[in-house]
């Protein structure tokens, strides 16, 4: 399996098993997980309504594009340290951007630039 397969293998595995965590029956959140494998995107969203307000939004982005085979974390609102997740599993600081991060700021955090 090449870098970009295991990469994406990876963050789709991570992604899932956050969905299962934060959509669980005991709480009140409604979590959909968003994937595409062909285009390399992973997302979870909160969609729900408590009372009068709705709760709507990404909370997690995470891209792997084959033209470079990084995971690119473009927005991460979990309570979790994905890029920790990730270096636990043996990805290497090289292979993730933190998209999140202007691109000015990046040198700085000794993850990939881009």
């Amino acid at each position: 399996m090449d870098q970009l397969a295991r990469h994406k293998q990876l963050v789709k595995q991570i992604v899932e098993e956050i969905a299962a965590i934060q959509g669980n029956p005991n709480t009140s959140l409604n979590i959909q997980l968003i994937t595409d494998d062909e285009h390399g995107h992973y997302l979870l969203y909160n969609n729900q309504w408590r009372e009068e307000r709705r709760y709507y939004g990404c909370f997690l982005h995470i891209g792997v594009p084959a033209d470079t085979g990084r995971i690119w974390i473009h927005h991460d609102g979990t309570d979790l340290i994905i890029a920790e997740k990730l270096l636990e599993n043996g990805v290497s600081k090289q292979d993730i951007v933190l998209a999140h991060r202007s691109p000015i700021m990046r040198p700085d955090t000794g993850f990939a630039i881009a």
